[in-house]
């Protein structure tokens, strides 16, 4: 087995494990989910627009709640995640809220070897890219299942948020900015519910902003913007200050949380 492979053997597990937990959690408030509420941010909803007709590919999609609001919105989704668990679960969805989102179980890094289809738009959000080894075959990847003129969207975790153990509180400095060892992490709980009777083992990689931007060029994407945030829509690191808006963000604003990105394929 190749060291990789442990690697990613290992968070499948966990994210399987997730699932449950997660579905039944406040965060991701199925209920109201499933009685219309969509699950997009402010930040891919006002990049992306109307996607009425659209095809998009979401990449490391969880159960599928981001997938299948795009699919409310009118678009032609595809849903790709590592866990079983997750696409059996939003297969399930999918078929209960009688919408058309279809869902892939592959190692992101696979999509093209399991999907052919060339999209309108590639979309990933939040907490994504930090469980890929190497960005370039990512990359790749994007360019490969974007049409001519396609749109590719991230909204990411900010690379400076994952030098801190969040584990710590107070906050320590602990990982490099573009840190190329693994950073494995084991912990009780998950995000979504931190009391759940669940061990997370979890194998991930800091990525900077240049690898990101560099992976999608040479890819042959075109950057149209890339913007940081001191704001964030979720509570990602210990002592967040929640804002009237409903973001979190930093007590001293020293910074970002937070930054998106839109490329175009030419």
């Amino acid at each position: 087995m190749t060291t990789n492979k442990k690697y990613f053997e290992t968070n499948k597990a966990t994210w399987n494990s997730k699932v449950k937990i997660h579905a039944k959690s406040d965060m991701y408030n199925m209920q109201a989910f499933k009685n219309g509420a969509s699950s997009l941010q402010i930040y891919e909803l006002e990049a992306l627009g109307n996607v009425t007709g659209k095809s998009l590919l979401h990449l490391q999609c969880h159960f599928g709640q981001d997938t299948l609001s795009w699919s409310r919105m009118g678009a032609q989704c595809v849903g790709v995640d590592l866990s079983d668990e997750g696409v059996n679960l939003a297969r399930r969805l999918n078929d209960e809220l009688k919408l058309d989102a279809e869902f892939v179980c592959c190692n992101v890094l696979d999509t093209s070897s399991f999907i052919s289809d060339i999209f309108h738009i590639v979309y990933t959000s939040y907490g994504v890219i930090g469980w890929l080894p190497d960005l370039k075959p990512w990359g790749q990847m994007i360019a490969e299942r974007l049409k001519k003129g396609g749109t590719f969207f991230m909204a990411e975790f900010h690379p400076i948020v994952w030098m801190f153990d969040y584990l710590d509180d107070p906050l320590e400095m602990k990982y490099g900015y573009m840190q190329d060892e693994v950073i494995y992490e084991e912990y009780e709980g998950t995000y979504a519910n931190e009391n759940a009777a669940m061990i997370s083992k979890e194998y991930a990689w800091n990525h900077g902003l240049g690898q990101v931007v560099s992976a999608l060029t040479n890819a042959g994407l075109q950057i149209e913007y890339l913007k940081e945030f001191h704001e964030s829509p979720y509570d990602v690191l210990p002592n967040l200050v929640q804002t009237e808006s409903g973001m979190y963000e930093t007590k001293d604003k020293l910074y970002p949380l937070i930054f998106t990105l839109k490329a175009t394929k030419r």
